[in-house]
């Protein structure tokens, strides 16, 4: 058995170069630390990457999500469906506009949103007059739901979508990037520190749609509008501006902007070199009992994560081999408990057994190591690991 590492292994993290330092602090030094010229840059260089027409960065793909669903004027009353194997966070944007919230099951191969099970739902709804006025399919692990027939589906029932890509910037659908919105009314990312590229905390919504993200933007900052052929009424100097809805301070720094900048010039490499480690464990693990998570045809997946499920469905053993790797210094963690069977969902009336597949999943997976600079000897013994536990179970 390969000797224990000292040192902690986790299954995500993020590299900030000495490029990433000078630019941070050229705005330190020379430029407004908020409301500058930095987003607004950051903003048309996210539109180009991404091949949307509108680029909009928060402080949090959170807030991303929260101004998304106000902009389609999600309200009191109104349904939202998402998937039940996300963060709490896209479905708790719902809660925030006093919406009802409500979950699709997930494909046991993919993780991602089933299509099937989405359009038995809409169908069934629809004779009960209660379709969901949004959904918000989840692009888990970085790898793109399939989009083309969740915006077909849109159509025939008459909802919006907002893809939570919060995992998937640099992944590509259709041989087009993650984010362009053909399908889509708007995209978020997420830019935390363990995703593909980070500002620290912050988020991005792009849009094809100028209405939305006009009403992005306002909301965005307080509701408020410096922009002379906005004002509703009669500006009485050149200070004066208007709050015209109530909005939020949900805006992203200069700073934080430059790191972005910088740190999306080198996604297509993130990206790549995050594909090449995960094909080490798909090629190294072959032989053992798990399975990877599939990625569709059609599909390039950023692999923020690289999820590993057990090809025999055993609690017990998920909870042992958990246990031994993080003993091991291995930092595996599960993406994700389902949001359903969050104390706090339970109490808005969902159960186990709402959703089978999520369930069972949350009982399967386990995250492993992923990272650019995860080096060939972590995660060799990562690998090593694994195969010690099987050899020692069999």
């Amino acid at each position: 058995m390969t000797s224990k590492v000292s040192r902690h292994i986790p299954y995500g993290k993020h590299k900030i170069t000495n490029e990433d330092v000078d630019a941070v602090v050229n705005v330190l030094l020379n430029e407004n630390l908020t409301q500058g010229t930095k987003v607004p840059e950051f903003e048309e260089k996210i539109s180009q990457k991404i091949c949307s027409d509108f680029s909009l960065v928060f402080n949090s793909a959170t807030s991303a999500l929260h101004v998304a669903l106000k902009s389609l004027d999600i309200k009191k009353g109104d349904i939202v469906w998402t998937t039940p194997n996300t963060f709490v966070a896209t479905a708790n944007s719902a809660i925030y506009c006093n919406a009802n919230i409500d979950f699709v099951d997930i494909d046991y191969s993919t993780g991602l949103m089933n299509i099937d099970f989405l359009k038995e739902k809409l169908e069934k709804i629809s004779k009960k007059d209660n379709l969901p006025k949004v959904v918000i399919p989840v692009h888990l692990s970085g790898t793109s739901c399939n989009m083309e027939k969740i915006s077909i589906l849109s159509k025939k029932y008459g909802f919006k979508i907002i893809e939570d890509a919060s995992h998937a910037i640099g992944g590509k659908y259709q041989s087009q990037p993650v984010g362009n919105c053909k399908y889509s009314d708007i995209t978020i990312f997420s830019l935390h520190p363990v995703k593909i590229i980070t500002t620290g905390e912050g988020g991005i919504a792009t849009t094809n749609k100028i209405d939305l993200y006009k009403k992005m933007k306002i909301l965005r900052s307080h509701g408020i509008t410096k922009d002379k052929d906005e004002f509703l009424y009669e500006a009485s100097g050149d200070w004066y501006y208007e709050q015209q809805f109530l909005g939020f301070n949900y805006r992203l720094t200069d700073i934080q902007a430059s790191l972005g900048i910088s740190q999306l010039k080198r996604l297509d490499s993130i990206v790549q070199k995050r594909n090449e480690i995960f094909i080490r464990y798909k090629n190294d693990c072959e032989r053992l009992p798990i399975e990877f998570l599939k990625v569709p045809d059609q599909t390039i997946s950023s692999h923020h994560l690289a999820v590993m499920k057990l090809a025999n469905f055993d609690p017990d053993l998920h909870k042992r081999i958990f246990i031994y790797l993080r003993n091991r210094n291995i930092g595996v963690q599960l993406h994700y408990l389902p949001v359903h069977l969050q104390p706090f969902y339970r109490q808005l009336g969902f159960k186990e057994g709402d959703f089978p597949n999520s369930e069972k999943y949350a009982l399967s997976a386990i995250s492993l190591p992923i990272y650019p600079e995860l080096i060939n000897e972590d995660q060799k013994y990562v690998i090593d690991c694994l195969k010690y536990f099987f050899n020692y179970e069999t």
